[in-house]
């Protein structure tokens, strides 16, 4: 038996490490820990509730309009405020904006290294002028020894697209998708004031007007991003989905818990209501695509057994407690382990997608198989960008027609004791912050972020988090060379480019490898 350890799983955000046991070529057992301790719940102790808005966008580089958004929902809920129309449609057009512009980032910039092989490139033999472009650029780059952010990598296995080119039209893909996420992040500044880390939604709605002048540039730079995103991102992800990229499938890499959570996103009648989000909210146990069931967020709990955590296990997060213990014995992670009903459950764009149900998405996951896997992941993602883009158009014909409505409760607020919580779903998961308030400050704050659903280490039973869960029967017939279980790693939206260490059994020597 080889044990691998990642460390640390880079093209990602944030720090991860993930060990695996492999044995005969397949993975037997795994761990994910999250090995950065950051603490902004006790930051934001004592503070003035709605500084914590502001505070904790910074928790995350790439997640941080989602953290904005929980943050308000919560403090909002705290202080019973009613978000007129404007205010909701606005919000949601700064949060489309942010998965829009992450959606593509995900696919191409973290994880489609992991299945072309990029020097096929130099073998390109067509007459495209922009693909000989992107030839010309990688061959040079090779030649002065500068690969850089395409490699180091991990060898191509069985399963790496080779055709020069499917993978040269996929490096100008990764390319083109530089200049759309910048589309996408001056869409959300039109409203949010800045990207990243909006200053325009606060307690009650947002402080921003709707214009006709806003909302054409606005729609000038969504119909751009619109476009390419269905023509490129979402066909691509098809493409190879139903085509190179099905065995990976039928292999089941990544196959997972089977239990799924998601709080739903984008209000659609009254902010924060967790009943009526475009993206519904919901929970499916053992795969039981007819019987969804609806979300209760009292069955929400956190296990920490094995994080590095002084609190008691099983608290909600209303009561939680963020007390950091970092020798703790038997321990291996920073993040708490997120269980609804006892049971560890995957949150992301598979889980929306499979209580969608939306015909479309359907026939496509008939095509592929219907069960979750890294691939599945990654069309769930693609699809749900697709339906998204659709809901924008409705929200700007609400937005102008309705062009001079009110889009802030700006009434005094109440100072007296009080609790809210704000949930929703995030490009990656299933995110909520949970805030207590008392004489107008913060007297407990807690996070239940996106990654914690699916990174989390085992819980007080002993079962593993999704993600370890789904690296488990991943085939690695090279321990030198594991492909596969970052392939199913990052098929949960983190990122990489680490050193990977393998212990070789017989004589314990650590062999060290620099790889992405």
């Amino acid at each position: 038996m080889a044990k691998v350890v990642i460390d640390p799983v880079t093209r990602i955000e944030g720090h991860l490490k993930i060990e695996v046991e492999v044995e005969n070529g397949v993975v037997k057992d795994a761990w994910s820990s999250g090995t950065m301790y950051r603490g902004f719940e006790q930051l934001i102790q004592g503070k003035d509730p709605r500084d914590a808005i502001r505070i904790t966008q910074r928790v995350c580089g790439v997640c941080n309009t989602i953290h904005g958004m929980s943050s308000v929902f919560a403090v909002d809920n705290a202080f019973g405020v009613t978000v007129p129309d404007n205010g909701r449609i606005i919000r949601n057009l700064i949060f489309a904006s942010d998965w829009l512009a992450d959606h593509p980032l995900h696919f191409y910039h973290l994880a489609a290294l992991d299945y072309i092989d990029i020097m096929a490139v130099a073998s390109y033999a067509g007459n495209d002028p922009a693909l000989l472009k992107v030839k010309d650029k990688i061959v040079s780059l090779v030649k002065a020894n500068d690969t850089y952010p395409l490699t180091p990598r991990y060898e191509p296995d069985a399963f790496v697209i080779k055709d020069p080119e499917v993978v040269t039209t996929a490096v100008s893909h990764y390319l083109e998708a530089l200049e759309m996420r910048k589309l996408g992040h001056e869409m959300l500044a039109l409203w949010g004031g800045r990207a990243p880390f909006f200053q325009n939604v606060v307690v009650g709605g947002v402080g921003i007007r709707p214009t006709v002048a806003r909302i054409a540039e606005f729609t000038w730079r969504f119909e751009q991003l619109a476009s390419w995103l269905e023509n490129t991102y979402v066909a691509d992800v098809v493409a190879l989905g139903t085509g190179p990229l099905k065995p990976i499938h039928d292999l089941k890499v990544g196959l997972g818990v089977s239990n799924f959570l998601g709080y739903g996103a984008f209000d659609e009648k009254k902010s924060g209501d967790i009943k009526n989000r475009f993206f519904r909210s919901g929970v499916i146990d053992n795969l039981d695509l007819k019987n969804i069931k609806d979300l209760d967020p009292s069955k929400i709990t956190e296990d920490v057994k094995y994080s590095y955590y002084k609190s008691a296990s099983g608290l909600k997060p209303a009561v939680g407690k963020t007390d950091p213990d970092p020798k703790k014995a038997d321990a291996y992670s920073f993040i708490k382990s997120p269980r609804y009903d006892g049971k560890p459950h995957e949150g992301g764009p598979l889980a929306r997608m499979l209580m969608q149900q939306d015909p479309g998405f359907m026939e496509l996951a008939g095509k592929i198989g219907v069960w979750p896997s890294a691939v599945a992941r990654h069309a769930a993602r693609a699809y749900e960008t697709k339906m998204l883009i659709g809901q924008i158009r409705v929200w700007l014909d609400q937005l102008a027609k309705n062009i001079n409505g009110e889009v802030c409760d700006d009434k005094a607020l109440p100072m007296d004791a009080r609790e809210g919580m704000g949930i929703t779903d995030a490009p990656r998961s299933a995110n909520g912050h949970w805030v207590s308030i008392d004489k107008g400050k913060v007297t407990n704050y807690q996070i239940v972020n996106a990654s914690g659903w699916n990174f989390g280490p085992r819980d007080d039973k002993g079962v593993r988090g999704p993600v370890e869960e789904a690296i488990v029967g991943a085939p690695v017939p090279d321990p030198t060379n594991p492909t596969n279980v970052v392939r199913v790693v990052r098929s949960f939206d983190p990122c990489l480019a680490c050193s990977v260490h393998i212990i070789e059994p017989t004589t314990n020597e650590i062999l060290k490898f620099k790889v992405t």
